[in-house]
């Protein structure tokens, strides 16, 4: 069965490639680097043609407000349309857990705008939405700081491996269409305050972490509800902690 994955040689996508595959699948990593482009249309036709099912993991190259939407929605319109010339009969797509309820973030409006494409689309679909990434958590960190300081909103977090994510991909796109919306998240809730205080106490980077009710998470005020799933996600295996003493040192 011919699988296409767009944004195939990205952190989630090259681990969604080799998961596949190894399952016996023919699988194609779609990217502009191996001649896939879903903004310009490059290739795009050529590479939907025989695929069953398409996952898109692809992720924005900018994060400006405006330019992230038109990524999506331009990428997703030429995707879904290439999609449904080749008579494409699953797409599944990454998303965030809590877009629609952070609308101050314009990532986050934009993957709710992607979403809409999909559900508008006609084509079989399943929507995954995962929590934030293990692997992103220096770079909260990074944002959140000034000076010696990181800010950083105590509200919950359940941060999730992208190797969980990737195995849940696999699983939701080999299963029949849902048409619907499922998440995928950690195992362990955990404050954001903390969750950044014990990655930069295992990297051995002294700065500060200061809990704050009021600390903007990209733009937007945190709540519990915020970045957390709603009822009976599927939940990753492997715990933040466990990740860390791991990853810690790389």
């Amino acid at each position: 069965m011919k699988i296409v994955v767009v944004g195939g040689t990205g952190l989630i996508g090259s681990k969604l490639v080799k998961n596949l595959r190894e399952l016996g699948h023919d699988v194609l990593a779609a990217a502009p680097n191996t001649g896939v482009n879903t903004i310009t249309r490059e290739g795009l036709a050529e590479a939907m043609d025989g695929a069953q099912i398409v996952v898109d993991v692809a992720n924005a190259p900018v994060w400006e407000d405006q330019a992230v939407l038109d990524f999506f929605e331009t990428s997703g319109r030429n995707l879904l349309a290439a999609e449904a010339a080749a008579g494409v009969r699953h797409h599944v797509a990454l998303s965030i857990v809590g877009s629609e309820r952070l609308p101050e973030n314009g990532y986050f409006r934009a993957k709710v705008a992607q979403e809409t494409l999909i559900k508008a689309s006609g084509i079989p679909y399943t929507i995954l939405r995962a929590t934030q990434f293990f692997e992103f958590v220096g770079g909260i960190a990074q944002s959140a700081t000034v000076g010696n300081e990181v800010r950083l909103s105590p509200a919950l977090f359940q941060p999730i491996a992208s190797d969980d994510v990737a195995a849940a991909l696999a699983d939701v796109a080999l299963a029949p269409p849902l048409n619907a919306t499922i998440e995928v998240a950690g195992p362990d809730a955990i404050p954001l305050d903390e969750v950044v205080r014990r990655f930069l106490r295992a990297t051995q980077d002294g700065r500060n972490v200061v809990p704050d009710v009021r600390a903007r998470y990209f733009g937007a005020v945190l709540d519990d509800q915020s970045l957390t799933p709603g009822k009976d996600p599927r939940l990753g295996a492997i715990h933040f902690d466990d990740w860390l003493g791991q990853n810690a040192a790389r």
